[in-house]
């Protein structure tokens, strides 16, 4: 069982931190997983790359931590030791409409927590997405012709925490709740129908959170123009929370793995991106000055979430870990980790997260 204790300090101290962090993160879920309180998350996860920097609305993804997967495409309640489920809406992924990925597998692409690299670059995390894949996702994405990967947006499915940072918005849950969400998914067709603008990524996860939380989520007419994003979705559960305090909702962050792989972005709406691109908002301003200044009134008056620094790095249940100080003279090897905190992430009444 792994203790919330720092890895051996050797080499790069930053490399050496980001792995002592994610061994706490996980070692904790390892820990409370067979006992602690039932729980459903949003995981509001940054964009990445070149499309990213043109679509800066990120990926919607729920975690739950009671639920588990006999396969990426059926449920079951977890066993004792295990730890939880990670579903999402995809695109062109063997023709579903969702896939359900272990929470570990999900975030490093592999079974063992001993087998997260440090720090990762682009061949490594290759390697580990295909032997993933291999082991776990051979129906899914088969081998081509060439005995080789294929191509596609299957390695979306593994390995998450390599390429973006993701901020999780937690509230509590049910036995009874898992068990209808279940029933529910396992006897529809899950058939992809995957749309950009009208059934996406945080469409599906509006649909699994009304299972849980009625009504909870909605749209924005007005900051993004009736479009479902990852963000719309946490900013409607921070609404939800301030009216119910007791779902007992928080906030937490898992960091992008250390290494040579572009950091990802910060995520935006629909308005928030229009108003703080300059290749969007200068020309905007030129050709639709009106335009231009509809959108600031628009995301200032419904379009903001506040990310603050310092969001606690923590299991989804209810442990909370902390970034780890500085290893001392007398003890450069290993260094023990603050003791978690009671609060890990309330919401204040301006709607922002502290």
């Amino acid at each position: 069982m792994i203790g919330c204790e720092a890895v051996a300090w050797r080499g790069n101290r930053v490399i050496q931190r980001t792995m002592t962090v994610l061994g706490c993160v996980l070692g904790c879920f390892l820990t409370t997983a067979g006992t602690a309180h039932a729980a459903v998350a949003l995981l509001m996860e940054e964009p990445y790359g070149a499309f990213g920097a043109m679509n800066p609305t990120g990926h919607a993804a729920i975690y739950l931590n009671h639920v588990c997967a006999d396969s990426p495409t059926s449920l079951r309640a977890c066993h004792e030791g295990e730890y939880g489920v990670v579903i999402s809406r995809y695109h062109k992924i063997d023709g579903y409409d969702w896939i359900a990925v272990p929470l570990v597998g999900y975030l490093y692409a592999v079974d063992n927590l001993s087998d997260i690299p440090a720090a990762a670059d682009r061949a490594k995390v290759a390697e580990l997405q295909d032997a993933y894949r291999r082991a776990h996702l051979m129906d899914l994405a088969p081998d081509n012709k060439k005995g080789e990967a294929p191509k596609g947006e299957w390695n979306e499915l593994v390995g998450e925490s390599y390429i973006r940072t993701m901020h999780g918005f937690q509230v509590d849950s049910t036995a009874e709740q898992d068990e209808r969400f279940m029933a529910i998914f396992n006897d529809k067709k899950n058939v992809g129908h995957f749309n950009l603008l009208f059934h996406n990524c945080a469409d599906f996860s509006r649909v699994v959170l009304d299972i849980y939380l009625p009504h909870a989520v909605h749209r924005n007419f007005i900051a993004d123009f009736g479009l479902m994003t990852p963000k719309q979705v946490a900013r409607s559960l921070v609404a939800y929370s301030q009216k119910y305090p007791g779902v007992n909702m928080s906030a937490f962050v898992i960091p992008q793995v250390a290494g040579t792989i572009p950091r990802s972005h910060a995520v935006d709406g629909v308005t928030e991106s229009l108003v703080k691109s300059k290749k969007y908002l200068i020309p905007l301003t030129i050709l639709a000055p009106e335009v231009t200044g509809g959108a600031v009134v628009l995301y200032l008056a419904d379009g903001r979430l506040k990310l603050p620094k310092g969001t606690p790095v923590f299991n989804i249940g209810d442990q909370e870990t902390t970034e780890p100080s500085e290893p001392t003279p007398e003890d450069p090897v290993r260094q023990q980790l603050p003791a978690p905190s009671a609060s890990v992430g309330t919401v204040d009444p301006t709607g922002s997260l502290r």
